[in-house]
């Protein structure tokens, strides 16, 4: 027969678990997999191609934000769509510092779960290491979000946004990185509640890393995107989800889009605003087969 160890000696093991498991997580970095290639693997030349991007005199404010914000920023090579991206973040930046990033990223290999958290306590880029909000990632995790690696083992689309916090903000910016599955598999209404319970009255920002149409003529691809772009800056998530399925509509991040415009209902978030638009073809001439890239900000009704 076993029997059951005494509580205090219980109790003691449990404490030693933890400290093992503490100090092997104190040691998990995610390095980057895509410097150089989606973005400058050197930091000079990443550095100085990032704030090629922003207009000159910017006004960041060093306070921190009031009242969260989402964002939908794309994630293409910074060649294509760097430029939309820093219009969402100038945006951002001149509302105030963040006190945590939440990205959504997408998950193109479909690898893993539907929806998970990173494992990693670090995420490094060219730029340096962004740590990870271990008492918000620790939240998600007890409220029911995996933590899971295979997910952001082959994805960009979260890594690529992480110099651009960096630029800003400096390295020291927490960040919790979740990878979303686009389609049925996702269901969206349970990890909206997990993340808005976990973020609470923090003021955080919320990126959805998505680009949009894939691979049409550029005339197509405005099109869709204007329609896809009508329920989001309403915030009409049923009607964005309904349209992508009706259409076929190739956007890569619709289930963090769609996490997103359920946090911005929770959170208070009332007013969506069109940053940016441009194709791929506005950077390389070539019209005939394009992405659409977009930034899209939601604030609350006040500004």
């Amino acid at each position: 027969m076993v029997r059951e160890a005494p509580r205090g000696v219980k109790i003691l093991l449990v404490s030693r678990f933890r400290d093992r498991y503490n100090r092997r997580m104190e040691e998990t970095v995610r390095p980057p997999i895509v410097a150089g290639v989606f973005y400058p693997g050197d930091p000079a030349v990443l550095r100085a191609t990032i704030e090629s991007f922003f207009p000159s005199g910017e006004n960041w404010r060093g306070d921190t934000l009031v009242a969260p914000v989402g964002l939908i920023a794309p994630h293409a090579g910074y060649p294509y769509s760097g430029a939309v991206a820093a219009s969402g973040y100038t945006e951002v930046a001149a509302r105030g510092r963040p006190e945590a990033v939440v990205l959504l990223g997408a998950n193109h290999t479909g690898s893993g779960l539907p929806i998970a958290v990173t494992p990693h306590t670090v995420w490094e880029t060219p730029l340096g290491r962004s740590p990870i909000e271990r008492e918000l990632v620790a939240q998600l995790v007890e409220r029911g979000i995996p933590r899971a690696d295979a997910p952001f083992t082959r994805e960009h689309s979260i890594e690529v946004q992480i110099p651009f916090l960096q630029a800003i903000w400096g390295n020291d910016l927490p960040i919790v990185p979740i990878c979303v599955l686009s389609g049925s598999k996702l269901s969206a209404g349970a990890a909206i509640d997990v993340i808005a319970g976990a973020i609470g009255d923090r003021s955080v920002l919320i990126v959805a890393s998505s680009d949009f149409t894939h691979y049409e003529s550029d005339a197509t691809a405005r099109d869709l995107d204007r329609q896809a772009l009508e329920p989001i800056l309403t915030l009409d998530a049923k009607a964005f989800e309904r349209l992508c399925r009706e259409r076929g509509l190739s956007i890569c991040g619709t289930g963090a889009i769609r996490v997103l415009l359920g946090l911005c209902h929770r959170l208070g978030l009332t007013q969506g605003s069109l940053i940016d638009y441009a194709t791929s073809g506005d950077v390389t001439g070539n019209r005939e087969a394009v992405v659409g890239y977009a930034s899209v900000l939601f604030t609350r009704g006040d500004g």
